[in-house]
């Protein structure tokens, strides 16, 4: 059993999406499951078409992986299964591995699940879960858009009954609109109306499972009109259950190597997507959810798909949304949904081999078109016009060069955002209110003393190599500045200060030797016990003196009053004061 985060009680290591069970609710989530078994079926399926696998492989998403998630993962709320971001990274990096669609392609794609959990057990056993909060909303919001773009392109030639020749979707639009006046004029009228069935059902109600809808009627019509020879349809589909065991590849670490970056790439996308997901919806429901375990879950979810013989499966915000819409608040609706998948795959896979390929076309066409966040990038346009520069850099990238390309793109851009952002902080002076009668911050190009004699400079940044020069620069230039009186003392407010690292301590003794050789005594407050310790190891306490380190502002204003004496009252502060921007 594990302790929760409030340290209130324990939790079983399994079943946390289930557990505690909400009776009164048990009926409503069983409701939320059909729902979802009536949208996600066709979806998966739809799947297939975008990774290149049978039909049948996109149900067997659902029917382990979904269950597995269930018991291991901690979110009450998350849906695992087929995800269009990950299928496209999968089909982009197998391009050239192997013949799209035979049995080495799928047995590649098993093995990646099986690469992707031992990366989600990997990052559990690490505590890496934190990882996800360095994909930036700017770069994941072009990320997808891009991979919608790219996807919903490449399904062009199916909505027009023509034969896809490549994963490339700039080199496959052009090709479409060259053979325009070749397309299957049957072809294009399944399509459209499967598209005003599901837009349609949409707009009616969230809750019309439109997909379900247009997936019977096309089989319902393709049995009775047999337009075999009009249009192409699934053929035969195995029944029964999935064959459990390893994938049958050619077992080398040349190969492994090989799908190294796109098993990691798929990580990825799997850490932020599904963190992003269970968050926003644990926040919704103040449910409790913890990231490493969910990570277990992902891991067993995605060691069920590749043993299974089935893709990669990753936490999707769609079908999750799905589950939420229906009434469902457990990982109860999910456990639905695999029972009904159970019984489709035993008793309902006959009628598929009459659904023709133009219907799952249009699915993944209009999921495709759903990921392309047109409202998201425009108010990143709005408000923030350089990293809305970033998220179409990021987009372009997944369209232009690759999937893969796009996701690494996007962990390096949302690095250096993050470096650019933190690196340089704002820091500023703390300075006598005279007019609250406490204190206040200035801008270090207006400095101004806290005591006659004592100035405070806020440093909003941890320190090292990379902001100490930063930090000895500012410094040095405030105690040159002139000042009446002549500057006696320099404190460092230090509450933003988490870390020290040697090239900062290296600079920190050093700008303690310039500013003594001046006169003036560098003091620090609101140094943390983490701090004081870092400050011993470096020797910074040794050579400062253990009087030169204080716990508060107020502590260090009291000892530079006792020594120099009391200052004008309209300069002093309170010790409950708070300092104003």
């Amino acid at each position: 059993m594990t302790q929760d985060s409030e340290g209130k009680g324990f939790r079983l290591p399994i079943l946390q999406g289930v557990l505690p069970l909400d009776r009164p609710g048990l009926g409503r989530d069983i409701l939320a499951g059909f729902t979802l078994a009536a949208l996600a079926i066709p979806g998966t399926m739809g799947y297939t078409k975008i990774i290149g696998t049978p039909v049948i492989t996109g149900l067997y998403t659902i029917l382990i992986p979904m269950s597995l998630f269930a018991i291991f993962g901690s979110s009450r709320h998350l849906a695992v299964g087929a995800d269009s971001a990950t299928a496209a990274v999968v089909a982009a990096g197998l391009a050239g591995m192997a013949v799209r669609g035979s049995n080495e392609w799928l047995a590649l794609c098993s093995l990646l699940a099986l690469m992707a959990a031992v990366f989600m057990f990997a990052a559990r056993v690490l505590r890496l879960g934190f990882l996800a909060d360095f994909l930036s909303r700017t770069v994941l919001t072009g990320f997808m858009t891009g991979v919608g773009v790219q996807v919903a392109l490449l399904e062009v030639s199916g909505l027009l009954g023509l034969q896809g020749t490549s994963n490339q979707p700039l080199k496959e639009i052009v090709r479409d609109l060259r053979l325009l006046g070749e397309a299957n004029p049957y072809a294009v009228c399944v399509s459209l109306a499967v598209m005003v069935v599901i837009v349609g059902g949409k707009r009616i109600s969230e809750k019309i499972p439109g997909g379900l809808i247009a997936v019977v009627a096309a089989i319902g019509v393709s049995w009775a009109l047999n337009p075999g020879a009009h249009l192409e349809t699934l053929g035969s589909v195995p029944s029964g259950l999935p064959t459990l065991g390893l994938p049958h590849v050619d077992w080398s670490w040349a190969l492994i190597e090989k799908l190294l970056p796109i098993a990691f790439a798929c990580f990825v996308v799997i850490l932020a997507q599904s963190a992003a997901t269970s968050r926003a919806y644990a926040v919704k429901y103040s449910d409790r959810f913890d990231e490493n375990v969910d990570m277990v879950g992902l891991g067993m979810a995605n060691l069920g798909a590749g043993l299974s013989g089935t893709f990669i499966v990753n936490g999707s915000p769609t079908n999750t949304a799905m589950v939420d819409g229906g009434g469902g608040r457990s990982q109860v609706s999910q456990l639905t949904t695999c029972v009904l998948v159970l019984l489709v795959l035993l008793f309902l896979t006959g009628p598929l081999a009459h659904l023709p390929t133009a219907v799952l076309s249009a699915i993944v066409f209009l999921v495709a078109v759903h990921m392309i966040d047109i409202k998201g990038m425009t108010r990143i346009f709005v408000e923030a016009r350089a990293e809305f520069w970033v998220a179409l850099l990021t987009a372009a990238t997944v369209v232009v060069v690759g999937v893969e390309q796009g996701i690494i793109l996007a962990m390096v851009l949302s690095l250096l955002d993050h470096v650019r952002r933190g690196y340089r902080g704002s820091n500023s002076v703390i300075a006598a209110d005279k007019r609250k009668k406490g204190w206040q911050t200035v801008p270090l190009s207006e400095p101004q003393q806290i005591a006659p004699g004592l100035l405070v400079y806020l440093f909003s940044h941890s320190l090292y190599y990379a902001n100490a020069g930063q930090f000895a620069e500012e410094v040095l230039r405030l105690a040159t500045t002139k000042k009446q009186p002549p500057l006696a003392w320099l404190c460092i407010e230090a509450a933003a200060i988490g870390d020290v690292d040697f090239s900062a301590a290296a600079m920190l003794r050093d700008t303690c030797t310039l500013l003594e050789q001046q006169g003036i005594r560098l003091v620090f407050a609101n140094v943390s016990a983490h701090l004081r310790d870092q400050f011993d190891r470096h020797g910074i306490t040794e050579m400062l003196g253990a009087h030169a380190i204080y716990g508060s502002l107020h502590a260090v204003v009291a000892a530079y009053e006792s020594q120099f004496g009391t200052p004008p009252a309209a300069t002093t502060a309170a010790a409950g004061d708070e300092i104003r921007p």
